[in-house]
C-alpha cells in the first residue's frame, strides 16, 4: 500500500505534547500520513502539513502500512488497538503497529500476541527526550520486537530520534524505558537535595550547579532540570503526572519480580505528593518543592 513514490503509508494516533511533533517530523519528511486524535485542535498542525484526518483508529489502520501510537497509559493503548473502532477492527495482515507510549511490559507482550494471531507485527518503542527532543527529532528510542521488523521501521525512527537501540523481544523496550525513568527520577531527587543543601547552608545554588557541571556529578538532569529548579521554571517538558504514572509501572514490575527498589519507591512518593497537591501538570522537576517543604523551607523569595 505504498504511495506513488514507493513510500510506506504511515498512520499516527495520539497527537499530544509528544506525538504531535513526532508525527510532524514524519509528515515533513515526505511520508503520506493518516492521523487520528480525540481533540480536533490537536489535528490542526498535521492537517496544515498535509496529513489526512481519520475518524477512528480502525480507519487509520485500513489506510496504512505502518501505524504509530503515542498515548498516555496502558488502558489507552489497549483501547486504541482493541476497542470497538480500534486498530484491530480495521487492520489487514502485514500491518506493523509501533507503540511509542510508555506502558506495562506485560500488557505489551499480550498485545503483541493478540496482533500476531491476526497476522500483524508489533514493536514497542518508548522514547526519552521530552518535548524538546520530539520537536528536534533527537529522541532516544528503545525498541522491543522482532529484529527484522525493527530494521524495516528503523529509517522512520531515525526521523524522530538520534539514539535508537533494539533492546530485545516484545516488551524489552518498555523495560528499558522503566530503567530510564528510575535513573531520571532518582537523579532529579539527588539534584533537588544538593541544591536544597546549598540553599540551607547560605550558599548560592546556581554557583554550586555551575561547579558540579564540571565534575563527575554532571548529568543532563543537573544541566537542564537543575537550572529549572534554580529559576523556578516548571513549565512542563515532561509532566509530573506522567512521570508518576511511569514510576507506578516501575513499582508494579518490582512487585511482580520481588525486587527491592527503595530509591525508586521514595522518589515516587515525592511525585505522588506533587500530584496530590494539584501540581501534576508541572514539570516533574517541581518535586524539589516537596523536598523543600519536608525540610521546612518554602519557595525561595
Amino acid at each position: 500500500m505504498h504511495d506513488k513514490n514507493g513510500y510506506d503509508k504511515l498512520g499516527f494516533i495520539g497527537l499530544g505534547i509528544m506525538g504531535r511533533p513526532m508525527a510532524l517530523n514524519l509528515c515533513q519528511a515526505g511520508y503520506p500520513l493518516h492521523v487520528h486524535a480525540r481533540r480536533a485542535e490537536a489535528l490542526a498542525p498535521l492537517l496544515e502539513a498535509g496529513a489526512i484526518a481519520c475518524a477512528s483508529p480502525a480507519e487509520v489502520a485500513r489506510q496504512v502500512d505502518i501505524l504509530f501510537t503515542m498515548v498516555t497509559d496502558t488502558a489507552d493503548v489497549e483501547h486504541v488497538i482493541l476497542g470497538e473502532h480500534g486498530v484491530l477492527a480495521g487492520a489487514r495482515p502485514g500491518l506493523v503497529v509501533v507503540d511509542m507510549s510508555t506502558i506495562s511490559p506485560a500488557a505489551t507482550r499480550a498485545l503483541a500476541r493478540r496482533l500476531g494471531e491476526r497476522g500483524l507485527e508489533m514493536l514497542d518503542a518508548p522514547v526519552s527526550g521530552g518535548e524538546a527532543g520530539a520537536i528536534q527529532g533527537s529522541l532516544s528510542i528503545m525498541v522491543g520486537g522482532v529484529a527484522s521488523v525493527f530494521e524495516r521501521v528503523r529509517p522512520l525512527f531515525e526521523i524522530m530520534g538520534k539514539n535508537i537501540v533494539h533492546i530485545g523481544d516484545h516488551g524489552a523496550g518498555q523495560v528499558c524505558k522503566s530503567c530510564n525513568q528510575v535513573v531520571i527520577a532518582q537523579t532529579l531527587a539527588g539534584v533537588g537535595e544538593a541544591l536544597l543543601l546549598a540553599r540551607a547552608s547560605g550558599v548560592d545554588p546556581a554557583k554550586v550547579r555551575a561547579a558540579l557541571l564540571g565534575g563527575f556529578a554532571n548529568s543532563r538532569v543537573l544541566e537542564v532540570h537543575g537550572q529549572r529548579m534554580i529559576d523556578r521554571d516548571f513549565n512542563p517538558g515532561f509532566k509530573a503526572r506522567l512521570h508518576q504514572k511511569d514510576m507506578r509501572l516501575v513499582l508494579e514490575a518490582a512487585h511482580e519480580l520481588g525486587l527491592a527498589l527503595p530509591g525508586a519507591a521514595l522518589v515516587t512518593q515525592y511525585l505522588n505528593a506533587l500530584v496530590g497537591r494539584g501540581l501534576g501538570e508541572l514539570d516533574s522537576s517541581a518535586l524539589c518543592q516537596i523536598q523543600e517543604e519536608a525540610s521546612g523551607l518554602g519557595p525561595r523569595a
